[in-house]
């Protein structure tokens, strides 16, 4: 395997957004500065969503190192990789306990929750709610899965080496002129973003093929998200870097739609006009038996 290098630049890009959002943006204007580093926040994501699968570097283990510390404070990238390796599992994929990022619970545990979680747990399955109260509600769940599973190999050195790294992010953030509150409204905003992605990318269907979306967008979101709204080509070949994604979608459309029983939308706009305010999916998986 050879360098990628237009994931290498975009990585210096990153960094060099996330440096100035900090810094100089901040001073000439504190929420253009905000802007910026939750955007370079949510585009790290992304980028060390492309390390987990191999790229851009021959060796991974170089490849890691460049994305490590977490910008946003919240996710440990040694956790994220292991569960969204697991995620890649297309026969679980939705399914309540085996898949990671599943947004689906099971039904007999939606019923035994008390109302006020119900509500909150609905308002989260329209888009604003994922927007306003994704982050918190995906971080409690993550946090309260691992600690159930610290036991197991990996996950208590995923978040001792996550801490470890945080140490030189805050150490930045408390020199940079940003005052320390705005960075965390920009790490907010940046994992709020990415909540756009996730909102519908898999869906219950009864055919593991037919569970995971396409979204022909080619503007800022499909960017900063390297083309991973064409989810089902990178599903079918995570080792595909993110640049040549759409090439091989739009070479191939039809093949990519049947493939996927036709769950397609045609841009992220079409996304909020139709699920701002409604819910697309319920909360317990409507295919999965009651207990």
């Amino acid at each position: 395997m050879r360098v990628e290098w237009p994931t290498v630049w975009l990585l210096a890009a990153c960094y060099a957004a996330y440096a100035l959002g900090i810094t100089l943006l901040s001073v000439i204007w504190l929420p253009l500065g905000i802007a910026v580093t939750a955007l370079a926040i949510a585009l790290q994501s992304s980028l060390q969503h492309e390390v987990i699968h191999g790229h851009p570097l021959p060796s991974r283990k170089w490849s890691q190192l460049l994305v490590a510390p977490s910008l946003n404070l919240a996710i440990p990238y040694l956790r994220f990789r292991d569960t969204h390796l697991a995620h890649h599992q297309d026969a679980t994929l939705t399914d309540p306990y085996d898949d990671p990022e599943s947004n689906y619970l099971d039904p007999s545990e939606w019923a035994r929750l008390p109302l006020a979680a119900r509500l909150i747990l609905k308002a989260n399955n329209t888009l604003l709610g994922r927007l306003l109260l994704g982050p918190v509600i995906g971080q409690v769940t993550f946090m309260a899965a691992d600690i159930a599973a610290i036991r197991q190999p990996g996950v208590l050195r995923g978040w001792l080496w996550h801490l470890a790294l945080c140490v030189p992010v805050v150490a930045i953030v408390v020199v940079a002129p940003m005052p320390v509150w705005a960075y965390l409204i920009a790490a907010y905003a940046g994992l709020s973003i990415l909540k756009i992605r996730t909102f519908l990318e898999h869906q219950a269907h009864e055919r593991a093929r037919g569970r995971t979306v396409i979204i022909e967008d080619r503007g800022p979101l499909a960017f900063l998200f390297l083309n991973n709204n064409l989810h089902v080509v990178h599903h079918m070949h995570p080792r595909v870097p993110w640049y040549r994604l759409p090439r091989i979608y739009f070479a191939n459309r039809e093949k990519y739609l049947a493939r996927n029983c036709g769950y397609r939308y045609r841009s992220y706009a079409e996304i909020f006009r139709r699920y701002l305010f409604k819910a697309k999916d319920p909360v317990p998986h409507p295919l999965w038996p009651e207990s």
